[in-house]
């Protein structure tokens, strides 16, 4: 760093630490900030290259250690209530200068510190989610990092929080601060499904364009793609055009990943606000992305509350979401803003997450009122994921023909192995019955379960045991909370065949590829196709239920088209031939 950027890196602090003793730093960039961002460098000492093996980011809703969070005193009671929360689920790690005060506040409040660690360290603002590292998985379940982004805001303290808790917890860490990788990003714009496929905003683009204040190396979006999949294992990152009203531009603020395929989405009245633009984005997701089971995304919607008065952001009301929470293990915590609006919204997410504990917050009152600093709870916690996961992937079975097999499958993994998987099951609230998965071959474990010969709903969750001894359930909550089977007196129309048919495995492939049919009871035609609609194969097998396996001719290569065709219609897999 040379001698004029230390000058305004000094500087920088300066007038950080004059803000901060009147009021604390909103989300978005102060007045000050804006007037000396292209005087600060946002580069870091220390300087890490990508990880030398594949990695996963995992998802928010996986297996949490550590929930981290910074210590603004302008919003104790808020923090308080996330900690007293928290506590019950995983260990909690509070920065903060003023240890004592921290932890009398909260032994006075009846909460029990033995999970609680505290970091003393340099802090600029509240707002954790943006500036904190990301888990990472080698080789999807092996050794637990941090990946760490140049923070978008002159907050020199906040920016090298992440090198902190890697120092404080031993993990390793990479940075993107060097050369050509100089990426600038922030966790409130950013949300992964734990399988590669990744959501943001364009500000991302726009952050790392020619002529951006933060002093990086201009980035074509090939580009910043490259280094999300190297940091990150980011193999597919959808963008979405930024929205008119909500200043910052960050997707939590309106949009939350359930699971692998559910997008929980922000709904205003129309016409109102970021509805149109929200709407638009999330039509434009469901016809042009599926989800990683090659099906298309579910959408729930969730109103987003006016104020009290009926405004909007459109009209000068706060951008009051529900959507901006975060998963604590068995714990979501949700901002609240007054009883009328909160009770529907707390209603909903138990609906969509039954089992879990939902824990609503007030983040909208005259002694806390954080919602009109332009964040809420996702954008205040950030979470580290647990040392050697147990990885369960599943697409819940949603329906089923009265007296059909159903295939359970589901991709299992831990780093020593997995000994045995199980999935329970129970028909009219009974009691769960225990079904021994099989292991099939590249981490996958399958079951057939055969349904009632009546209409019935049929309860199940999925529990694995690693070699180690560790046992997990997923749902997390499981037998709390479970999937539900519909079991109806279905014709072929009636459901959603695509839900039925895997994506291939493996994926990438240099080969073979197998695919899992279930409850389809009738021929059905495959075709492959290649990138320019050529038909290079065509078969038909008797009847579409069980592992289909698809030898790929040595001289096909790159992207290709796998069809399958009935008469529930069409339905196309993709497969990478290297």
């Amino acid at each position: 760093m040379n001698r004029i950027s230390k000058i305004a890196l000094i500087c920088s602090v300066f007038v950080t630490a004059l803000l901060w003793g009147q009021n604390p730093l909103p989300k978005g960039l102060t007045q000050t900030e804006i007037i000396n961002l292209g005087r600060v460098s946002f580069t870091q000492n220390k300087v890490t290259d990508p990880p030398t093996e594949p990695v996963r980011t995992m998802a928010e809703w996986e297996e949490v250690e550590y929930l981290v969070i910074t210590w603004e005193p302008n919003f104790q009671n808020i923090l308080r209530q996330i900690v007293a929360a928290a506590v019950n689920e995983c260990k909690v790690v509070i920065t903060t200068q003023n240890q004592s005060s921290v932890s009398n506040y909260l032994s006075n409040a009846g909460i029990d510190l033995s999970q609680v660690i505290f970091m003393n360290e340099n802090w600029d603002s509240i707002w954790i989610r943006d500036y904190a590292g990301n888990t990472v998985y080698s080789n999807d379940v092996g050794q637990r990092a941090l990946t760490d982004w140049i923070y978008n805001r002159p907050r020199p303290n906040d920016d090298v929080m992440p090198s902190a808790h890697a120092s404080l917890l031993n993990l390793p860490i990479y940075i993107t601060n060097t050369g050509s990788n100089d990426l600038v990003n922030t966790g409130g714009n950013f949300m992964s499904d734990g399988l590669g496929t990744a959501f943001a905003s364009d500000l991302i683009l726009d952050e790392n364009a020619p002529g951006n204040p933060y002093g990086v190396s201009a980035k074509t979006e090939a580009e910043i793609d490259a280094i999300m999949n190297a940091y990150m294992g980011i193999d597919r990152y959808i963008k979405m055009p930024t929205l008119p009203y909500d200043v910052i531009h960050h997707i939590d603020m309106h949009m939350k990943l359930l699971d692998e395929e559910t997008l929980l989405v922000s709904q205003y009245p129309t016409g109102v606000a970021d509805g149109p633009q929200i709407e638009a984005n999330i039509e434009e997701v469901v016809a042009n992305y599926p989800s990683v089971f090659g099906t298309p995304y579910k959408v729930e919607w969730i109103p987003a509350p006016p104020s009290s008065s009926g405004l909007y952001p459109d009209n000068g009301g706060y951008y009051r979401t529900f959507t901006n929470a975060v998963f604590i293990n068995k714990t979501v915590i949700v901002p609240t803003y007054r009883p009328e609006v909160d009770v529907p919204a707390l209603e909903r997410w138990q609906e969509l997450l039954p089992g879990y504990n939902i824990v609503g917050i007030d983040v909208d009152n005259s002694g806390e009122n954080l919602i009109s600093l332009l964040g809420a709870i996702h954008c205040i916690t950030h979470t580290i994921g647990v040392d050697e996961p147990l990885w369960i992937v599943h697409q819940p079975v949603d329906e089923a023909a009265q007296g059909a097999t159903v295939t359970i499958d589901a991709r299992i993994e831990h780093s020593s192995g997995i000994q045995e998987a199980t999935v329970y099951y129970r028909e009219a609230s009974g009691d769960f019955v225990a079904a021994p998965m099989t292991a099939i071959g590249n981490q996958i474990w399958t079951v057939d379960l055969v349904m009632p010969n009546q209409g019935a709903l049929v309860d199940y969750y999925i529990e694995a045991t690693a070699n180690s001894g560790k046992t997990l359930a997923r749902p997390l909550v499981a037998p709390d909370g479970y999937w539900t089977i519909n079991v109806g007196n279905l014709s072929i129309g009636d459901y959603d065949h695509t839900r039925f048919i895997s994506g291939a495995v493996p994926n990438p492939t240099t080969g073979a590829v197998e695919f899992r049919l279930s409850q389809i009871q009738e021929a059905v035609q495959i075709s492959i196709y290649n990138v320019l609609g050529q038909e290079l194969y065509r078969s038909t097998i008797p009847q579409g239920h069980g592992n289909y396996r698809l030898e790929l001719n040595p001289a096909w290569q790159g992207v290709l088209w796998v069809q399958f065709e009935g008469s529930f219609g069409r339905v196309y897999r993709q497969v990478l031939k290297l």
